[in-house]
C-alpha cells in the first residue's frame, strides 16, 4: 500500500487573489454598504461632508463625472469613506487602478485641505472711510472759500463780483476729492459697481482659467451648477445671502457688492464661501 497525496490535493493551485479580487466590490458599492452599515443616510452624509447630495448619489453609482475631474473625484472619496468610518487609502488605490493612475499633485498644498467651510472673512470698512474723506472735502472746500472771502471787507461782495476768480481757487481741489470715491469701483466690476444696499450681488469671473462653479440663495435654490470658462463671469443677487462653491478657486476673481475679494486662493483649491449684502467689513 503507497502512501501519497489524494487526487484532491493534486489539483492545481486555485489563485486566491484573482478570486478576491472580482469579488471586491466597487468603490462606490463599497462607499454606500459602508453608509448603510454605519446607519446614515445620504442626507447625513452630505450635511457631515458638505458634499452635494447628487454627487453622493453618482459616486455610490460609480459614475465619477459630476466631480469635474479625477483630482476632484479622489477628493470626494477620501471625504465620504472618512464620513463612514472606513479607510480611503484602499478605494483611492481601486480608483486609480481603473483611471489610469493617480494624477499628479499640483505644487500648492493639499487640494481638499481647503473642503471645510471658511469663515466669512471681512474687509476694509468701506463705508466709515467714505464719510472721512467726506468730510475732509467738504472742511477743505469750505476753509478756503473763507480764506478766499476774507481778503476784502465785504465778503458778499467778493463772491457776487469776483465769482470767476473765487470760484477757481477750490476747483483746483475738486479732482482730488474724487478719487476716494473713484478708487472704490475698479475698471472689471463696473457692472455691479450700483450694486443696491438691500440686497447681496456676487460677481463670479473665470479670469486666470476655468472652473466649476455653484451658487445658491439663502433658501437653497440653485441659481447656477456648472463650468465657468475663462474670461466668463456670472452675476448672482438675494435678498439675504449667496452660497457658493469655487471647484478651483485659484482661477476666480470675486466682486461682492462691488468691492473686489482679495483671498489669495490656491489653483485648484474647492472654496466654499457665504456673503451676505453687508459684505465685505472689517470682522
Amino acid at each position: 500500500m503507497s502512501i501519497g497525496n489524494s487526487p484532491e490535493d493534486e489539483r492545481p493551485f486555485e489563485d486566491v487573489s484573482d478570486v478576491s479580487e472580482e469579488a471586491r466590490p466597487s468603490v462606490g458599492t463599497a462607499l454606500r454598504q459602508a453608509r448603510i452599515a454605519a446607519g446614515l443616510t445620504v442626507d447625513d452624509v452630505s450635511t457631515a461632508t458638505r458634499v452635494r447630495i447628487a454627487i453622493v448619489h453618482a459616486i455610490e453609482a460609480d459614475n465619477f463625472a459630476p466631480c469635474g475631474g479625477d483630482v476632484y473625484a479622489r477628493g470626494h472619496i477620501r471625504t465620504l469613506a472618512k464620513a463612514v468610518h472606513v479607510d480611503p487609502a484602499p478605494l483611492l488605490a481601486q480608483y486609480d487602478a481603473a483611471h489610469g493612475g493617480r494624477p499628479a499633485p499640483p505644487p500648492a498644498a493639499p487640494l481638499f485641505e481647503a473642503e471645510r467651510i471658511r469663515p466669512e472673512r471681512r474687509g476694509p470698512n468701506w463705508t466709515a472711510a467714505m464719510v472721512a474723506a467726506i468730510v475732509v472735502v467738504v472742511g477743505f472746500v469750505g476753509f478756503t472759500a473763507f480764506k478766499g472771502g476774507s481778503g476784502d471787507g465785504d465778503g458778499k461782495t467778493q463772491v457776487a463780483e469776483g465769482s470767476t476768480a473765487t470760484t477757481s481757487a477750490p476747483a483746483k481741489p475738486t479732482p482730488k476729492s474724487s478719487k476716494p470715491a473713484d478708487q472704490k469701483p475698479a475698471p472689471s466690476d463696473s457692472a455691479i459697481a450700483a450694486a443696491p444696499q438691500d440686497k447681496v450681488t456676487v460677481q463670479v469671473s473665470a479670469a486666470n482659467g476655468r472652473s466649476w462653479i455653484s451658487a445658491k440663495d439663502h433658501n437653497g435654490r440653485m441659481l447656477f451648477d456648472g463650468l465657468l470658462k475663462k474670461g466668463e463671469s456670472k452675476t448672482f443677487q438675494d435678498s439675504t445671502k449667496i452660497n457658493l462653491i469655487l471647484g478651483d478657486a485659484g482661477a476666480i476673481q470675486l466682486y461682492v457688492n462691488g468691492k473686489k475679494i482679495e483671498d489669495q486662493f490656491q489653483p485648484g483649491a474647492v472654496e466654499r464661501l457665504t456673503y451676505t449684502k453687508g459684505d465685505p467689513q472689517v470682522g
